[in-house]
This record gives C-alpha cells, structure tokens and sequence, in this order.
C-alpha cells in the first residue's frame, strides 16, 4: 500500500481516519467497526464490501 494514498483515504462513512492492517490486507474503521478489504493494492472502500469486526477482535 502506498503510504501518501493512506494518508489521504477516510471511512467512506463517517470519514475518520482508518488503521492499516498489512497482515489480514484491510483498512480498519474503529468508530463503525468495519474492515475494508484490499485487493491488488487497491482499497475497496464500500459499505456493501466492508465486513463487520467481531466484538473479540483487537481494533
């Protein structure tokens, strides 16, 4: 992933800002509690491709 592009990307949502997972290749919203996948290097960023984080998972 590129670091300018993270820099810049938001929750399409409620537009804070968004964790970078490298290991799982998902953008993390921790206000909506959604993961935003990443596929090829290129950020996913709707609502209807985001999965939900259990309530285990470490945000």
């Amino acid at each position: 992933m590129d670091a300018k592009l993270l820099d810049i990307l938001v929750c399409p949502l409620c537009k804070s800002s968004l964790v970078y997972k490298k290991e799982v290749q998902e953008l993390i919203c921790k206000a909506d509690r959604l993961a935003f996948p990443i596929r090829d290097d290129i950020p996913v960023m709707l609502e209807e491709e985001a999965r939900e984080l259990d309530v285990e998972e470490e945000v």
